[in-house]
């Protein structure tokens, strides 16, 4: 072989990798909004990336992660959605309650939406129907507000001496609106007294607490909210310092492992992974329109036998036979 002949042969071998290179498709971004913060939904983000990979996407190799957290401060989710718009994201997880959908559905026309509501979403105007949802969004809903009365009787249960309840939501969420009358039915039906408090900040939940006191309520109902889930410690803390039994319905293990008395709801890490394979199916080329909203079922009842002893509280054998699990 000539001189020139192998240069130009060697020429071309070294430019291969370049092409291979630039003929490599771009790395999908999904873009992650949320309106609470990210050390509150680790556990969740975690659940979401399982589910991910066992859509077959793992991020940093074949996908990317863009997080968008509003910290808690909702009007922080319009532009933090119009940022994910302009980045030009493949899919926007829209996490953490309706907020999070309905804030990227107004930002995102044509971006495919993966939800996570633990509400029905076609009542509140994320999809059309279940199975066909239409337009550019899908999901995972799970009906936590509804399982309010399964929560009365889990703590009247528990609590069988204590006839004044109360009951802690959030106004501003919409999800928390048919929680009071629905809980006022049950409640009056077992003879129970229901009081009603209300917080949006981490000041208010001070307040109700006082309130809890000065009403001489017996036990307390935490409304599912992202809001409480990202203020648990604080709601713990109040319901120990307080010595008030307490029935939560988020954050599930977190909310239990931090000290929570009970917890009963659907399971969060099972709807989040569900998120994620929903996530990794539209990457693939599923259209949202034809993607039914996934509908999560896997319920759990964990109790924290360490908070009931220092409330000087006897779960019955009962209560603890049904405990998926049961913290000693």
């Amino acid at each position: 072989m000539m001189r020139r002949e192998f240069l130009t042969l060697l020429g071309s071998a070294a430019a291969w990798p370049l092409a291979a290179s630039a003929q490599q498709p771009a790395m999908p971004v999904i873009g992650f909004l949320n309106g609470q913060s990210a050390q509150a939904f680790a556990p969740q983000v975690a659940a979401f990336r399982r589910g991910l990979n066992e859509a077959g996407y793992v991020d940093g190799r074949n996908v990317a992660i863009e997080y968008h957290w509003a910290e808690g401060q909702l009007d922080r989710l319009p532009p933090l959605a119009a940022d994910l718009v302009r980045r030009q994201v493949a899919v926007i997880a829209a996490t953490g309650g309706n907020n999070s959908a309905l804030v990227a559905m107004q930002a995102a026309s044509t971006i495919p939406i993966v939800f996570t509501s633990s509400d029905n979403p076609v009542e509140r105007g994320l999809v059309a129907s279940i199975n066909r949802p239409g337009g550019n969004v899908t999901g995972v809903s799970w009906f936590s507000a509804e399982l309010g009365p399964k929560r009365l009787g889990l703590l009247h249960e528990l609590v069988p001496n204590a006839t004044i309840v109360a009951l802690l939501i959030n106004p501003n969420n919409p999800e928390s609106a048919r929680q009071p009358a629905e809980l006022q039915n049950a409640a009056r039906a077992i003879g129970l007294q229901l009081i009603v408090l209300t917080a949006t900040t981490a000041g208010d939940i001070d307040t109700a607490f006082t309130a809890v006191v000065q009403n001489r309520v017996g036990a307390l109902l935490v409304g599912s909210d992202p809001f409480f889930a990202n203020r648990r410690e604080q709601l713990i803390a109040l319901a120990a310092q307080h010595a008030i039994p307490t029935i939560y319905a988020d954050a599930g293990r977190e909310m239990a492992g931090a000290g929570g008395l009970m917890i009963y709801g659907n399971s969060l890490a099972d709807a989040y992974r569900r998120a994620g394979i929903h996530t990794g199916r539209i990457l693939k080329g599923a259209k949202p329109s034809e993607l039914p909203v996934d509908q999560a079922t896997k319920f759990e009842l964990i109790i924290n036998l360490r908070t009931a002893k220092a409330l000087s509280l006897t779960v019955p054998d009962t209560l603890l036979a049904r405990a998926d699990e049961v913290i000693e």
